[in-house]
């Protein structure tokens, strides 16, 4: 059976991504994968590149972004009653009208939405859904969140009002296994109301560098995002180096 990632960062996510789009694709061709998709942090900007190297490479290029949503509207610059200032929500494009949409997203989310980060909110996502696919992300997504919180009646209502909104072929719930304690909570429950709802699972890696060899210089690059040293002992670092392009 063959397999596509679907959760990838480029160094287009900028001081968050360590992997370039040539390496990644070129990574995907030789585990013999037939297409590859980009998700970068709230922005399009490799899409272009992506598409170009992909096709030179006989790989099905997939444009998708990992979108910061508001949790109430992009219009309000403040966090929710948890402090979360934005939740992420991947979304793919199915054609060039999904694409288009893509883009008025991620537009809006710089002219409207920004606070910290560039913010769509569901009022975007009822008007620029359709040809659109959905997942609930890693743990930052709001879905997950929820469940951390031990909200499971508000997660799976949630869920509920994304499958409304893109349809039952059109949405999925994401599993991710990084070796994080929160990560097997979450799949867990997704994995039980995925079952008992008819609501498809898929399994992504986060990739944010291409080979496990490359943690180190992954490390480095938050480091100089954040502002922080490398010996700073509370700092943001990422728990583990299982972030990687692996089959």
């Amino acid at each position: 059976m063959s397999f596509v990632h679907l959760h990838n960062h480029t160094d287009y996510s900028l001081l968050d991504g360590a992997a370039s789009i040539d390496s990644l694709v070129k990574k995907a061709k030789s585990l013999g994968q037939p297409g590859l998709a980009i998700t970068d942090h709230g922005n399009l900007f490799g899409a272009y590149l992506f598409y170009k190297v992909c096709k030179e490479q006989g790989i099905n290029p997939i444009i998708g972004c990992e979108f910061y949503v508001a949790p109430h509207s992009r219009h309000e610059k403040k966090g929710s009653e948890s402090g979360n200032k934005y939740y992420h929500l991947i979304l793919l494009a199915k054609n060039e009208a999904g694409y288009r949409n893509l883009m008025y997203l991620n537009t809006y989310s710089y002219l409207e939405g920004f606070y910290y980060k560039p913010r769509i909110d569901w009022e975007l996502l009822e008007r620029y859904h359709d040809n659109l696919i959905c997942s609930t992300a890693c743990i930052a997504g709001e879905i997950p969140s929820l469940i951390i919180e031990n909200k499971h009646k508000e997660a799976e209502a949630l869920i509920f009002r994304y499958r409304e909104l893109f349809g039952k072929e059109n949405f999925f719930l994401e599993l991710q296994n990084h070796g994080i304690k929160e990560e097997y909570i979450v799949n867990r429950a997704l994995i039980d109301i995925g079952h008992r709802n008819s609501i498809p699972l898929i399994a992504t890696n986060d990739i944010h560098y291409t080979e496990k060899s490359d943690a180190e210089a992954h490390d480095v690059l938050l480091c100089i995002g954040t502002n922080a040293k490398v010996s700073d002992e509370k700092r943001m670092r990422f728990p583990g180096d299982e972030f990687y392009q692996n089959c």
